[in-house]
């Protein structure tokens, strides 16, 4: 077996093969993988970073207006244009799950009106890649169709459930065989 692995080695111009078979510095060996792409919210005091439970997709958009600056001399009859002020969005999709720290601080600022300081985080790195205020204007709750429900805790509809006054429950209509068919959000609220 040693023998075979030496034959080997003598194949072997140098490192790689100069490349030849695993080129290590091509765009595709630093391509980033979308899994490893992660959004986190930082809690009130900036003490804590959480990574937001359930995601499935993450799009971070960017843009610019344009401005016009067309004047009866342009060339050519074309109208004429240069970059103004840019801004950014993030779309992130994907599970809600009851009971995240994350997804409890973007409900909270949602229903609050107030801006949450978010980071995308290169997971296999180990770095930040962009971030800052945000304000959540979109927040649906969404349970897809056939998505497992199997780790949900079972109600019948009709037994008290714990919970705090304001706090909000995700409640899920699953088949008996643990697929969801629909989803709603309820908030507690404590009668005397």
């Amino acid at each position: 077996m040693r023998f075979n692995r030496f034959l080997l080695q003598l194949f072997a111009d140098n490192a790689f093969d100069g490349g030849a078979y695993c080129d290590f510095s091509s765009s595709a060996a630093k391509a980033l993988a979308g899994k490893d792409i992660l959004l986190a919210v930082y809690n009130a005091d900036g003490s804590k970073l959480i990574a937001i439970g359930g995601q499935k997709g993450l799009t971070i958009n960017r843009s610019a207006d344009s401005i016009e600056i067309t004047s009866k001399d342009t060339a050519g009859g074309w109208k004429s244009k240069i970059a103004g002020m840019k801004e950014w969005s993030i779309d992130n999709d994907g599970l809600y799950v009851p009971g995240d720290e994350a997804h409890s601080i973007l409900s909270e600022s949602f229903e609050n009106s107030e801006p949450v300081c978010i980071k995308v985080i290169d997971g296999k790195r180990k770095r930040g890649m962009f971030g800052g205020l945000a304000v959540i204007t979109d927040y649906p709750l969404e349970a897809l169709y056939d998505d497992d429900c199997m780790s949900m805790d079972t109600w019948d509809g009709e037994a008290e459930l714990a919970a705090a006054s304001g706090e909000r429950l995700l409640i899920v209509e699953c088949t008996s065989e643990g697929k969801a068919r629909k989803a709603g959000i309820a908030t507690v609220t404590i009668q005397e």
